[in-house]
């Protein structure tokens, strides 16, 4: 980092083993493989890098033959998922009469005219120039399709000469460009059989952490597209230009990007839990159980300010985190769900790429904090599923669990003073067998959006050091001018702490001990330990 000297010691037997606060091996809910160890050692093992994500497929049609089988329906099978896959996503059926995807009043025209007149939007400024991070997505024969910032059909020189350095590499020894480091700058890569995703970055991610970024922006181009569908269009155009099937998802990828600018979740490949008391969720669950049992149905999942209150699935099909997050952003992206119950088609790449679940989505409060998501395979259940939401908030206002929500939210999450430990300033601690994490509000000395975006690059500079591909650590003390960093990884959790400046190892360490004793003794609170099935 710059300004500080660091000073490292790598040494797993400097902490006890001790037991993993928020695990549950027996109830596994998530799925925690592919993560980000997972993909930084897929780049070093690979001669020619990445070309293919591994997205799942087939899981739509097996839930649908078997719902056919249960039902002795012999004309049913997989033909719902395989229409799905065909339909054009632009045409959306929203009870709400307001489409995801054209949210806005504003004409084309319009758009552009507002694109001028913003420096940030104009290629030919100085604050263009200067962004921290662009993103572009462009096809495989060049053809623009998306950029951060900026209006693509400027940037067709630009992306032209990416498409050009990309070929040239694999034209001359078959390998994948990944990354060009110019000054302050990173120029990173990432190659898909069809597009290609690239981060032009002066920010504190590494390398792998960018190509981390761009992985998650590809999935988000497949959930609104599948992946079957984006090979099947480019088999027979090369040239084909996608905006005309993108076009009003832009700003699914554009809060994707600024999520991750500032939220660890993604980061850890974990979600975060709304803290509740564990009686309360156990209520929550079972009301969506009883009422929510409808065959097809795969996941009902209810969020509050991208924090997850509870999910109950289908037996033999977990989420991956990924995916979740995917779902976080769609409904954090979308105002029109604030206006009705809405019905909408969404690809989990990690649950099946190749075509859609249908997902009821409504607000449960008067304030729209409270989000209930009903995911299914069967595209005619809209009214089916509306009925079960009532019967769940019924339940839910009878047992007071929404006002529990509500307080809640309105409290935050918690502060570091709860955790009683001396100049401990903030942590980070993700389960990794349950994919859940968990953190303090922010508090002083961050709590300007500078301090703030520091704070995020110490625990981004910490997290590469710890999962470093070329030397991976299990323990990390590092000294700086402002804070003393300590990461700490074992095969059941991550723990990344903040503390003041004087703080010595030993003190470190210490607190580090009575800090997983204060998580184990809040996890009922803090996690989800207990995840039904329909």
């Amino acid at each position: 980092m710059a300004g500080e000297v660091p000073h490292c010691q790598a040494d797993p037997e400097l902490i006890a083993d001790v037991e993993e606060p928020g695990a549950r091996a027996d109830n596994i809910f998530m799925v925690t493989t592919d993560s980000y160890e997972d993909l930084t050692h897929s780049l070093d093992d690979s001669h020619t890098g990445i070309t293919r994500d591994r997205l799942a497929s087939g899981t739509i049609s097996a839930i649908t033959r078997e719902g056919s089988l249960e039902s002795n329906d012999n004309n049913s099978s997989n033909l719902a998922a395989e229409t799905a896959m065909k339909e054009d996503m632009g045409n959306l059926t929203i009870v709400s009469q307001d489409a995801v995807f054209q949210e806005t009043s504003e004409t084309e025209a319009e758009i552009k005219d507002a694109v001028i007149t913003d420096p940030k939007e104009d290629v030919r400024t100085e604050e263009w120039k200067n962004q921290k991070k662009h993103v572009f997505i462009l096809s495989s024969a060049g053809k623009p399709i998306y950029s951060r910032y900026g209006t693509e059909d400027k940037l067709v020189t630009l992306m032209g000469v990416m498409q050009a350095l990309v070929s040239f590499v694999q034209d001359n020894d078959g390998n994948s460009l990944r990354s060009i480091m110019a000054a302050d700058h990173k120029y990173v890569f990432l190659v898909r059989e069809q597009l290609i995703l690239v981060a032009a970055a002066k920010s504190y991610e590494s390398v792998h952490q960018l190509i981390f970024q761009l992985t998650y922006v590809y999935n988000q181009v497949i959930s609104v597209l599948t992946y079957t569908q984006l090979q099947k269009i480019f088999s027979q155009r090369r040239n084909y230009d996608l905006r005309r099937l993108l076009n009003g998802a832009e700003k699914f990828i554009d809060n994707l990007l600024n999520l991750m600018d500032h939220d660890p979740s993604i980061l850890l490949g974990a979600v975060r839990c709304l803290p509740l008391a564990s009686n309360v969720r156990d209520i929550i669950a079972q009301s969506i159980v009883q009422h929510a049992n409808v065959k097809d149905l795969v996941f009902a999942i209810l969020i509050a300010n991208n924090q997850l209150i509870t999910m109950v699935r289908m037996k033999k099909y977990p989420l991956h985190p990924s995916d979740l997050h995917l779902i976080f952003n769609l409904v954090n992206a979308s105002e029109s769900f604030k206006s009705g119950e809405s019905w909408t088609p969404i690809c989990l790449p990690k649950f099946d790429s190749s075509g859609y679940l249908y997902a009821h989505v409504s607000y449960l409060d008067v304030k729209c904090q409270t989000c209930l998501l009903l995911l299914t395979v069967d595209r005619d259940v809209f009214f089916t599923l509306a009925d079960c939401k009532q019967k769940i908030v019924q339940r839910l206002s009878r047992y007071n669990c929404l006002q529990a929500i509500s307080e809640s939210l309105s409290k935050g999450c918690y502060s570091i003073g709860q955790v009683d430990i001396p100049d401990l300033r903030h942590f980070m601690y993700k389960s990794k067998s349950t994919a859940q994490f968990t953190s303090p509000e922010l508090e002083a000395p961050y709590t300007t959006k500078e301090e703030q975006e520091r704070l995020y690059g110490l625990y981004l500079y910490l997290h590469n050091r710890i999962h470093s591909p070329s030397r991976p650590l299990k323990i990390l003390f590092h000294v700086g001018s402002h804070e003393t960093l300590l990461g700490w990884v074992t095969s059941g959790f991550e723990l990344y702490a903040v503390f003041g400046p004087l703080v010595t190892k030993p003190v470190a360490i210490n607190s580090i001990n009575k800090l997983l004793k204060w998580i184990k003794k809040e996890e009922d609170r803090l996690f989800i330990l207990n995840a039904p099935t329909f």
